[in-house]
């Protein structure tokens, strides 16, 4: 198939037509006569001179609905003492239900992809989040383990389009100088999100039985997909000029019309073979999208193994209650929201970057480098934030400490680390962005999912690596709980691995421009 992912291109100017570009369309050849049938898109049609207001709540709607998915996959945290006594079965199991679906938000970007560039953006997300509403229920009344985490992974799996092709939305609907600012509440929705599941589940589950939290989440997913429908336009430019040309041929009842995307071989079975294949040619030959991924796997996989290790902190450590160690996590979220505050610098920072290039000759703006200045104190601020929940978790410090100046620092850092990243890669990969988002979010779904699986040996508990039996274990002033390397010696180990990745942004910034000269799918 084509590439065709255009994730919105930039206009260097507004003219009355806009001509789609596809590398690989048809309007590069033919005869001139033919070519004066093909149609574009007026520039009143054009997604991104829609009202603002319009704009705005489209971001609005996909954000929550990233935010919904990524608080259903760590919403699972609190219920594994419920369905571990009600299905029988050990604590390494239930927590197959975060892998599981985290699992499947790295794979759904493979099929989601190459479906919304023949269909549109727009109804795969409806189909996804009406399947996602319709299999939660079989979670929800899950009558053995086994239909439990099987439809725990396919929910992963069909609501992982808001965390891949959602960037693209965003991108279609506003231009390189004025994305920063969409794109920053998007990027963070899906990362806030798993910060509030624990919040959520704790509250729930210390109260009512755990089946509660999926009733609760099939209730926000239903008012998400309502607003859906409501609110979100279609906003991919190749899906939006066929519906015109179609529309010109039912209305002249000439089919001399055509656009790009009619005359493109859209063969869904190999569009899919070539979204399988080309993340992992973008992971595996060039380095900048792979060291960048593997920086922000490394960030996820760590925020994912939190969601076993603050039970292990909070809960024996300190003693706390199953809604006490949800709130444990607001620390994170705080941290997130701070950084978010500071957005404005960052566009000062872009507009400042934007200038000296254009002083310069440079055509397009800013490089896509300048997006990692944020990177960069996000690079700095996560290790440090780890290094400072090591040190301060022991029994014998008070609690409100790791909280408020290690976890505070380190989900500021994880708020940097990815919108840096992700704006980084709709700008630098823009032709196949969302093959770049693909690749990422494969990748750093695949480290989510596995680190959660090792917390309780990392930092000790039961042989089985669950904590439930762990409050009978001694503490001692070292954070040590069973045969782990304790809470202060397991996020110390974290730290001093995401400190020898502090440097990857830093690199990148400098190295970027040469790499991508040589690169044979970035920009």
């Amino acid at each position: 198939m084509p590439d065709i992912e255009k994730t919105g291109q930039k206009r260097s100017n507004h003219s009355s037509t806009i001509a789609e570009d596809s590398p690989n369309s048809s309007n590069s050849s033919g005869s001139e006569s033919d070519k004066k049938y093909q149609v574009t898109l007026d520039e009143s049609e054009h997604p991104q001179n829609c009202s603002t207001w319009r704009k705005w709540a489209a971001v609005f709607v996909i954000s929550s609905c990233a935010l919904c998915v990524a608080c259903t996959s760590s919403a699972a945290s609190f219920t594994e003492n419920g369905v571990a006594k009600e299905f029988n079965v050990s604590h390494e199991v239930t927590i197959l239900a975060i892998s599981l679906f985290v699992q499947g938000m790295g794979l759904g970007p493979l099929l989601a992809g190459p479906l919304s560039e023949v269909y549109g953006r727009n109804l795969v997300y409806q189909v996804s989040f009406v399947l996602v509403f319709a299999l939660s229920f079989a979670v929800a009344f899950a009558p053995n383990i086994e239909i439990y985490l099987i439809f725990r992974f396919i929910c992963g799996f069909f609501g992982s389009t808001f965390l891949s092709v959602a960037g693209g939305s965003v991108s279609d609907l506003f231009d390189d100088e004025h994305v920063g600012n969409p794109m920053a509440i998007y990027t963070i929705s899906p990362f806030i999100g798993p910060v509030l599941g624990p919040l959520l589940s704790g509250f729930i589950n210390q109260n009512v039985d755990w089946r509660w939290t999926y009733y609760v989440l099939i209730m926000w997913t239903f008012v998400q997909t309502i607003a859906l429908f409501l609110i979100v336009p279609e906003t991919f430019i190749p899906v939006l000029t066929a519906r015109k040309a179609a529309r010109l041929r039912r209305e002249t009842k000439n089919d001399v019309w055509w656009a790009s995307l009619d005359r493109q071989n859209n063969n869904l079975g190999q569009a899919i073979l070539i979204s399988c294949y080309r993340p992992f040619q973008l992971m595996i030959r060039d380095p900048m999208a792979s060291l960048l991924n593997l920086w922000t796997s490394l960030v996820l996989g760590i925020l994912y193994l939190a969601f076993q290790a603050f039970p292990v902190v909070f809960e024996l450590g300190h003693g706390f209650s199953t809604q006490q160690t949800g709130m444990s996590f607001l620390g994170i979220g705080l941290g997130m929201l701070l950084a978010l505050a500071t957005q404005g610098y960052w566009n000062g920072v872009m507009k400042r970057e934007t200038e000296k290039a254009e002083k310069e000759g440079l055509r397009g703006g800013a490089p896509p480098e300048a997006r990692l200045y944020m990177g960069e104190v996000g690079g700095i601020l996560i290790p440090l934030g780890l290094l400072l929940i090591a040190v301060l978790t022991p029994p014998s410090i008070p609690w409100p400490l790791p909280i408020i100046l290690g976890s505070v620092l380190f989900g500021a850092g994880v708020y940097f680390c990815f919108t840096s990243t992700f704006t980084y890669l709709v700008t630098a990969y823009r032709p196949i962005a969302a093959s770049a988002m693909a690749s990422n979010s494969a990748m750093r779904s695949t480290f989510a999912a596995v680190f959660p699986l090792f917390a309780g040996f990392l930092y000790g508990g039961t042989s089985d690596g669950g904590i439930s039996e762990g409050l009978k274990a001694k503490n001692s002033g070292w954070g040590r709980i069973g045969n782990g390397l304790g809470t202060v010696g397991a996020t110390g180990l974290l730290a001093a691995v995401m400190a020898l990745a502090a440097p990857l942004p830093f690199i990148f910034r400098r190295i970027g421009a040469r790499l991508r000269a040589r690169s044979k799918f970035a920009v």
